[in-house]
């Protein structure tokens, strides 16, 4: 993993981190959290801690695993010292640093040690963090990672500067040579640009320095750096004060701040505050720089050993000594003083004393300004520091003019202050191409003259006036320095924003591509879901969900077309989270909405809905403000209106409509599907009733003509007994009855009663067993039952038919197979089988008029619990390929001749469902057997969901 990555790398991996899931996140979260540490460290420390909880699940080695533990506390750990908690900070990297060696991980310990130098610098300790540059370096090197190696001895040399500027110099200014025409990699360029500047701005090469630092902004804020970045950006602001152009100094350290303030973190704004503060002194806004600095010394206590801590000190007392506030103004110093010892860097340790000693002088303490003086003196000759030695011995030479102290050793001048004066003209003079400013030479010629050498002090005076004349120079050329820096900067500060909004936009772009992707992925996996369901509600429901998680919705509703055309019903709607009434819209109703979008066959969308319209609103409902109808098409076919309302204006993009035109779309299908289902539904249930109707109107023809026989000849005997009553009558009116015609009388009436007796004893026994038939149809209650029984009497119903038909059918059933079930749905299936039989086996030959004589066979055995019925016949048997349909509801081979395809596929149904068992079926040229396994006691039903098996 690199130290660094470039602001494209990151967007393309969270645009790839979008659609994965689980545990193959890890990779990327590991590398987002590293890379996003200073861009959002809120946003690391959330995939940090989400990768910690995935890393178990990622199936990687016991080393593997410790690594990318230990990368995660870097992050942490870095997030903490950003943050000002260096003692946690610390913590961790050492943790870290620790696991990490342990496993041999060099380029990562490297970055360890790279982190506890940076915490090093925030406590003052810089010996420590060039100990922690150098080891990081190289343990980089011993990886063989080039880059990590180059960054290290880059910060090393960036932080020698501030020690020792020439040594720095002569080390390492050959050490970052890029080869011709080969751009350095942006983490790196941050660093060695910094370095280079900070060089020239020690030189005063203010214009060189600038462009460094302006190349190390963008290169920072190209390789995620943010702190680096700011530093970058208060360095410049630096630059332009120095050339005096303070608007400038002031606009880029509002940058630096912009940058700062979101991140929190104390060192960063701290230091923004206190170079801001430092401008607006030199502007004169005393006040508001006093506060500034005041509130920027608060926020950097956490790090009070950094030299940023340091700075602010210097600053507010200069500040101190500007408002003649002497007192405060020897205490920052004196604090400064202690903070530099720590800090080690000369320049501070200068400054601290000679601030000592101005503030001194105005507390009349004369003695200890003066060896404040003399130290500061001693400090910057021995740094090589020649501005700041020009500035110690004015301050020596005011210090005499003010008091009355001993005269220096070797003084060749008629007093002190003359003689400190000279010594900083002749150091000034030792400046490459810096002329003594007017105000120093000023001050020369006030001593001699307050010496009385008033010709001495004419001539000094003009010179003063030819460095001022010098210095209006000096200050135009520095103007136009300051102009041509901030074009520069400003050239390369929009070249740097145009790359990085050319990155944003490219980032922009596949993000907008992915969520697209996503979006689509979603909606297809949306639309199976709801195009799955047979049901209007179920779809309306489905509907409903989505379009809450999806979209800004206040109101959702769906109004489906009445059957006869003229009006809009709502079907099913929801507003704040409560049903809607229902409401029709008839379509003559020109103000509507929905009408204007069904008539039209188009999407109506009004992104800020009129006042007047809500005179128009349904009494109870609310006024909302944007509204998106569009038709629930099918083709051509419109079914109705689909609309989403939001209370706020502008609430429906180009996206969100896109989304509701697609779940219209899936929605008018499933809807139309479910229309059709139930469509397809009510055709079933008619024609199943139709067959149970025909089945019960079988049963009737069958009861008609087996009463019939018995009936008529008990009717025929009948009329034949009233005829001879009748002639018994007569003769016994008439000539008179003789005892031969009485006794033949007698005997015919005997063998009469006798053959009605036994005809209507035939027609009752037919009568209950019709009727008991006839119940177990109609009622399919559940009882207790002899198979053989119920067989004989389901037969006995359809004898007319089989023998109308000529052919025959046997039972083979013993007596005592007693069933606990439902005789009236079993008949139903036996019936259906003799049906099936007479009507597809025994079916005429095609080249013959007439079907031949067929046997069907009905025979039962039981084997433990369970009952093994057989129907079987010798017809013509059933195709092979239409044996795997033959259940199916509506296959037939004889429609439109009698066959409705519902008789095998409800006998399935009773014998699966309702009966408990199973019917298999096996078909041959010489005949077709069904075979029926019934438990004996059929499984019990849930009473308040009764089977439906018609």
């Amino acid at each position: 993993m690199e130290m660094f990555a470039l602001e494209h790398d990151v967007a393309q991996w969270e645009s790839a981190l979008l659609p994965l899931r689980g545990a193959g996140r890890v990779p990327l979260l590991l590398a987002l959290s590293w890379h996003l540490r200073q861009r959002d460290c809120a946003r690391a420390i959330a995939l940090s801690e989400e990768a910690h909880l995935l890393l178990p699940l990622a199936g990687l080695e016991a080393v593997a695993l410790e690594q990318a533990r230990a990368r995660l506390q870097l992050v942490q750990a870095e997030v903490a010292w950003l943050q000002g908690a260096l003692d946690a900070a610390e913590s961790l990297a050492m943790a870290a640093h620790a696991m990490l060696c342990a496993h041999g991980d060099g380029a990562a310990c490297a970055d360890a040690h790279w982190l506890l130098s940076s915490i090093a610098v925030d406590r003052g300790d810089h010996a420590r963090c060039d100990a922690e540059l150098l080891a990081a370096a190289q343990q980089a090197r011993g990886a063989g990672d080039a880059m990590r190696a180059s960054l290290a001895d880059a910060a090393m040399a960036r932080w020698a500067v501030l020690r020792d500027a020439p040594a720095a110099q002569a080390r390492w200014s050959g050490h970052f040579q890029a080869d011709a025409g080969v751009k350095l990699a942006a983490p790196l360029a941050a660093w060695v640009h910094d370095f280079h500047g900070l060089l020239a701005h020690t030189s005063r090469d203010l214009g060189a320095a600038a462009g460094h630092y302006m190349q190390s902004y963008e290169a920072a804020l190209e390789s995620g750096q943010l702190r680096g970045a700011i530093t970058a950006a208060i360095n410049i602001g630096d630059c332009f004060s120095s050339l005096n152009d303070n608007e400038s100094a002031l606009e880029w350290m509002q940058c630096a701040l912009d940058l700062a303030r979101p991140t929190g973190w104390p060192r960063s704004i701290g230091a923004c505050q206190t170079h801001t503060a430092e401008t607006m002194r030199k502007l004169g806004r005393l006040g508001a720089a006093e506060d500034l600095l005041r509130e920027a010394l608060h926020i950097l206590a956490p790090v009070s050993g950094a030299r940023t801590y340091a700075n602010a000190l210097l600053h507010l007392g200069e500040l101190s000594l500007d408002k003649g506030d002497y007192d405060t103004a020897l205490d920052a110093f004196s604090r400064l003083a202690q903070r530099a010892e720590a800090l080690g860097q000369a320049d501070f340790r200068s400054m601290a004393q000679r601030g000592s000693a101005h503030a001194l002088s105005y507390l009349d303490r004369p003695d200890e300004a003066l060896q404040a003086a003399e130290r500061a003196c001693q400090l910057a000759t021995a740094q090589g520091d020649a501005m700041h030695q020009v500035a110690a011995l004015r301050v020596l030479s005011m210090l005499h003019a003010r008091h009355d102290l001993p005269p220096p050793a070797g003084m060749s001048e008629r007093n002190p202050a003359l003689h400190f004066l000279h010594q900083a003209l002749q150091v000034a003079a030792s400046i490459e191409g810096y002329s003594p400013p007017g105000e120093l030479l000023d001050a020369l010629a006030r001593e001699y003259a307050h010496a009385g050498d008033y010709a001495r002090a004419y001539d000094i005076a003009l010179d003063a006036g030819v460095a001022r004349e010098k210095s209006h120079t000096q200050q135009a050329s520095n103007r136009a320095t300051a102009m041509q820096v901030y074009h520069q900067t400003e050239h390369a500060r929009s070249e740097g924003y145009h790359h990085r909004e050319l990155a944003a936009s490219e980032a922009r772009r596949a993000e907008v591509l992915q969520q697209t992707s996503d979006t689509l992925e979603r909606l297809s996996a949306i639309g199976q879901e709801i195009t799955t369901h047979l049901d209007a509600s179920a779809v309306f429901q489905v509907l409903d969900r989505h379009v809450h998680a999806l979209l800004p919705v206040n109101t959702f509703a769906v109004y489906m077309l009445e059957p006869t055309g003229t009006a809009l019903r709502r079907a099913h709607g929801m507003e704040a989270g409560r049903p809607l009434p229902d409401n029709a819209i008839p379509l003559s109703n020109p103000r509507a909405y929905s009408v204007r979008c069904l008539l039209g066959r188009r999407e109506v969308y009004i992104d800020q809905v009129p006042p007047k319209r809500h005179a128009y609103t349904v009494p109870g409902t609310l006024h909302n403000q944007s509204v998106l109808y569009v038709p629930l098409m099918v083709g051509e076919r419109v079914l109705g209106v689909m609309t989403v309302q939001a209370c706020h204006a502008n609430a429906y993009g180009e996206r969100e409509r896109l989304i509701f035109r697609t779940l219209c779309a899936y929605g008018a299908i499933a809807l139309d599907n479910a229309s059709a289902y139930r469509q397809l539904q009510d055709a079933q249930a008619q024609l199943a009733s139709q067959e149970k109707l025909a089945a019960l109107g079988s049963l009737m023809a069958g009861v008609a003509h087996e009463l019939n026989t018995p009936i008529g000849n008990s009717l025929l005997i009948a009329s034949t007994m009233q005829q001879k009553t009748e002639d018994v009558e007569r003769l016994m009116n008439g000539p008179g009855l003789r005892r031969s015609d009485l006794a033949a009388f007698i005997d015919d009436a005997g063998k009469a009663s006798a053959l009605v007796m036994r005809g209507l004893r035939s027609a009752a026994d037919l009568v209950n067993s019709f009727k008991q038939v006839a119940v177990d149809r109609t009622t399919e209650q559940r009882r207790q039952f002899d198979l053989q029984q119920v067989s004989n009497e389901i037969i006995a119903t359809v004898m007319n038919r089989i023998r109308g038909s000529g052919h025959s059918i046997d039972m083979e059933i013993a007596f005592g197979i007693a069933m606990d079930s439902y005789p009236g749905p079993f008949g139903q299936v036996i019936t259906n089988l003799i049906n099936n039989a007479l009507l597809h086996a025994f079916a005429p030959a095609p080249n013959d008029g007439a079907a031949g004589t067929g046997c069907m066979r009905l025979s039962a055995t039981t084997d433990g619990a369970r009952a093994r019925i057989v129907f079987e016949d010798n017809g013509g048997g059933i195709a092979e390929q239409h044996l795997s349909r033959i259940f199916d509801p509506f296959f037939t081979t004889k429609l439109g001749q009698g066959g409705s395809g519902l008789g095998l596929s409800i006998s399935y149904n009773i014998v699966t469902a309702l009966l408990g068992g199973t019917i298999q079926v096996a078909s041959s040229p010489a005949g077709t057997r069904f075979t029926l396994d019934l438990p004996l006691v059929a499984p019990q039903l849930d009473g308040a969901a009764p089977a439906s098996i018609y």
